[in-house]
C-alpha cells in the first residue's frame, strides 16, 4: 500500500496512523519531496479527473486566476501541494481522500 500525500498534512497523518494500527503495511510518499512522475499524474487524473485538484487549499487560493486555468496535470506538476490528499494505492485500486467510504474499504 502506498499513501501519497504531504508529511505536514493532518489528514495524511491520520490515515497513515489508522492504516498502520489496522496492521496494514504503508509506504508513505511525500509528493513535495518526491514529486509524481508524469505517468503517475496521468494515472491519478485518469482515475479522479479534476477532483484531484484541492480547490480549498491555501496553495489554490494563492494562485492568480490565470494560473488556475492551467490543465490539472500542469497544476500538480508545478504545485504538488494542490493534489487532494491522500491518494492511496492499495490492491490495484486508487482511493482519494480519507472519508468514510475510503476508511470502510481499507480498514476492514
Amino acid at each position: 500500500m502506498i499513501l501519497y500525500g504531504l508529511a505536514s498534512c493532518d489528514t495524511c497523518r491520520k490515515a497513515r496512523k489508522a492504516l498502520e494500527a489496522a496492521g496494514r503495511d504503508v509506504t508513505f510518499r511525500d509528493v513535495r519531496q518526491e514529486p509524481l512522475d508524469s505517468a503517475t499524474r496521468a494515472r491519478f487524473l485518469g482515475a479522479f479527473g479534476d477532483r484531484l485538484i484541492n480547490r480549498s487549499s491555501t496553495t489554490w487560493r494563492g494562485l492568480d486566476p490565470e494560473a488556475r486555468d492551467a490543465a490539472p496535470e500542469a497544476l500538480i506538476e508545478a504545485h504538488p501541494s494542490l493534489m487532494k490528499r491522500p491518494v492511496i494505492e492499495a490492491e490495484g485500486r486508487l482511493y482519494l481522500g480519507w472519508g468514510a467510504e475510503v476508511q470502510a474499504a481499507l480498514l476492514k
